[in-house]
């Protein structure tokens, strides 16, 4: 397995439309980077955001998720309050090739300030728009800031294809765009 170079992702995002849009250099100046890096994608995050809230008592439940358990934001700067969590996604839609396999890590401008982006597997032959699970860790209020880097997608080529994709589970969030909420 290796990990893929950005010659690599951009030629994938332009002739296979891996990645859409795609920002083939790093856009920076100002702002919480994103595009194409060395060894990797720094996405976007949109400006719709599902807020966790305890507002009703809501309990927090992957088998029988409730949409009281949070409240929808869409905006250009999102606050986080202390010690809560939110649900954003990519500006991108992602297309992954069946032997590769990409791995989500957090930017480090936001982990520096205790806001955590979960490491989230996209598996071979996976499409969408990515969820994104943003936890505020700190006992202050946090920002987010819609239309810039949040993540860096890492890819990684097998050394074959591999026997079953995630296109041939029907995987139940194949082809998700906006924010997808836990589905059993």
């Amino acid at each position: 397995m290796s990990i893929m170079p950005d010659s690599w992702i951009t030629q994938m995002a332009k002739d296979h439309k891996m990645i859409e849009p795609f920002a083939d250099k790093q856009h920076r100046e100002g702002i919480i980077s994103y595009g194409v890096s060395s060894y990797g994608y720094d996405a976007r995050i949109a400006d719709e955001f599902k807020i966790f809230t305890d507002i009703d008592n809501a309990i927090v439940d992957p088998k029988n998720f409730s949409s009281n358990s949070f409240v929808t934001r869409k905006t250009d700067v999102c606050i986080i309050p202390p010690n809560s969590f939110a649900l954003a996604h990519t500006i991108e839609y992602f297309r992954i090739p069946r032997d590769i396999l990409v791995v989500c890590l957090g930017k480090s401008t936001y982990a520096r300030c205790g806001i955590i982006v979960n490491v989230t597997p996209l598996e071979p032959e996976w499409e969408g728009q990515v969820t994104i699970e943003i936890s505020n860790t700190t006992p202050l209020p946090a920002k987010i800031y819609a239309n810039e880097g949040i993540c860096q997608f890492l890819f990684f080529q097998g050394s074959a294809p591999c026997d079953i994709s995630y296109a041939d589970k029907k995987g139940k969030y194949m082809g998700q765009t906006g924010v997808a909420t836990p589905r059993l």
